[in-house]
């Protein structure tokens, strides 16, 4: 189960290379603006690297969800840095999204649908089954969520302080940096807590193994209905 258990983590976060699609843009951007302090610079390699991940992906044919939301993650900041010409709104849109998702898994936990469960549910197969037939796997996605929920929070709660603060380049610069250093270890956290919590939960219900033997059951029967009996009981053609 806890081999399961990585193997649905990894493919739900992405794993390294995802980190790394994630991590990659904002630290070109803030290596080449502390260098040289240029925005449009530093926000086209940043673009530009993302649509490069994207570009990779596809030519090995790979799954591109994560370097997709890399890209549109780095476009909306720097639409927001070009539009302001200040280069700490590179990363609000980002922020924003940290902030908002860190609200949904704790709403979606009191409203008794943790968001990690709909994340995860169809990776193990089992949808929404935990919901109703698994409580042990609902209270443990629920402490996941929880785990996301808080530890997005206390990100939050570091960064939009230093956000706004960050009125020069330099306190841009040194902004950017607590933000990259912030990117990694909470979301390792988070996944680690996640795998602790999934890995002492009752397996999931496969409920696409389920629908496949009842749908080889249904047609037994169909099959045994139609078959003749052997004993001339069967169905008979009228003359």
């Amino acid at each position: 189960m806890k081999a399961a258990t990585e193997a649905a983590l990894f493919e739900a976060f992405g794993g390294l290379r995802g980190m790394v699609e994630t991590v990659l843009p904002g630290l070109l951007f803030v290596t080449i603006f502390t260098v040289n302090k240029d925005l449009h610079t530093s926000a086209i390699a940043a673009l530009a690297v993302s649509l490069l991940l994207v570009v990779v992906r596809l030519i090995r044919r790979d799954t591109v969800k994560h370097a997709f939301s890399g890209v549109f993650g780095v476009a909306f900041g720097v639409v927001f840095a070009m539009m302001t010409g200040d280069a700490k709104d590179f990363y609000l849109p980002g922020m924003i999204y940290t902030l908002g998702l860190a609200v949904a898994y704790i709403a979606t936990t009191l409203a008794g649908v943790p968001l990690i469960g709909l994340i995860l549910g169809p990776i193990f197969k089992e949808n929404l089954s935990w919901r109703t037939r698994n409580p042990g796997r609902k209270k443990a996605y629920a402490k996941a969520s929880w785990a996301w929920g808080l530890i997005l929070l206390a990100k939050c709660a570091i960064l939009f302080p230093l956000y706004w603060w960050a009125d020069t380049n330099q306190d841009t610069t040194q902004f950017g940096w607590v933000l990259i250093a912030l990117k990694i270890p909470p979301f390792l956290l988070a996944v680690y807590l996640t795998w602790v919590f999934l890995a002492k939960a009752p397996p999931p219900i496969d409920v696409f193994a389920e629908m496949e033997a009842e749908e080889r059951a249904e047609k037994e029967r169909a099959a045994a209905v139609a078959a003749p009996t052997g004993d001339g009981s069967g169905p008979r053609h009228r003359r």
